[in-house]
């Protein structure tokens, strides 16, 4: 068990380290840093004078590793827009970003795990289309367009919720089903299809003719089995929701990391960019160890391979 998970930590490190590349050079290669500082009315003086003051002037690999040590120290560098530490920003809007993203999750979970044991336990009958037509909307349908749709019903004609903010605990329903509604679909494909393998073995047939209750066979033997690839893949999903909560706390003015990224790309500050691309690359990063982690537990059998 120790090996595993000290496998599966030093490939995080290095995932890690690739993404802090890749965050720094992508912002380098969108322009020149200092002109998008000084904007357009600026001097050539004054483009000078921005470069010198935030270090633009030295060779990029120097800029790099003093970015990268600093980063790995906590320091995540100064907003150029808000004048504040980059951190902090992160840690005051993180826990709108959390809480949506847990929220999502655990509605998304709700709904598609019965689901996918209904559709496996009614294999290829009606329940079953029904069930994969409810999917396929459900991957086909855009966020930002399904979150619009709930606006205009649920706050602007029936107002039932608030359509922006998270002044009370309504203001994240509508939010929270907008990010379940797309991760629905690949848990219940998933958990039908870890269910059906596992109804159809021959522990489930031993456990039938022993005379157990159905509803024991199904949430205790055979889910236990099917829940490996749904946990693996509900980490992933919440990785998702965090990074794919730009676009909707865009939509309903929620000021979490996801709003703050987007000011931040709109209005040229790198220094936040570069922090929330690292940011939700660790969180995404966690979360797949995590559900190793998991899996191990449930499967003895992952820890010697």
């Amino acid at each position: 068990m120790l090996q595993f998970l000290l496998r599966r930590a030093l490939l995080a490190v290095l995932v890690c380290l690739t993404v802090l590349v890749v965050a720094f050079v992508l912002t380098r290669l969108s322009g020149d840093l200092a002109i998008s500082i000084a904007g357009p009315q600026a001097t050539a003086e004054d483009i000078a004078t921005i470069r010198q003051n935030y270090g633009l002037d030295r060779p990029l690999v120097v800029q790099f590793f003093d970015w990268a040590a600093h980063a790995a120290q906590g320091d995540l560098g100064r907003s150029y827009l808000y004048h504040a530490p980059v951190a902090g920003l992160i840690a005051d809007r993180l826990p709108i970003t959390l809480t949506l993203g847990l929220s999502g999750l655990a509605i998304a979970l709700l709904v598609a795990i019965p689901l996918g044991i209904l559709a496996a336990m009614y294999e290829a009958t009606f329940v079953d289309r029904a069930i994969g037509i409810v999917a396929l909307i459900g991957q086909a349908m855009p966020s930002f367009w399904i979150g619009l749709v709930l606006i205009i019903v649920l706050g602007l004609k029936l107002q039932w919720l608030p359509i922006s903010g998270v002044d009370t605990w309504e203001g994240y329903i509508m939010p929270a089903v907008v990010l379940a509604f797309s991760a629905i679909p690949a848990l219940m494909r998933l958990t039908r299809a870890g269910m059906i393998d596992a109804l159809a073995s021959d522990y489930i047939r031993t456990a039938r003719a022993k005379g157990l209750r159905p509803g024991r066979i199904v949430l205790k033997h055979a889910l236990r089995n099917a829940a490996m690839p749904v946990v693996s893949v509900a980490a992933v999903q919440l990785g998702f929701m965090l990074g794919g909560s730009i676009v909707i706390e865009a939509v309903f003015a929620l000021h979490g990391v996801g709003y703050l990224a987007w000011e931040s790309i709109s209005k040229n500050d790198f220094p936040v960019v570069q922090a929330v691309v690292l940011f939700l690359a660790v969180v995404y990063i966690g979360l797949t160890l995590l559900a190793d982690m998991m899996n191990a537990v449930l499967d003895p059998r992952l820890r010697t391979a």
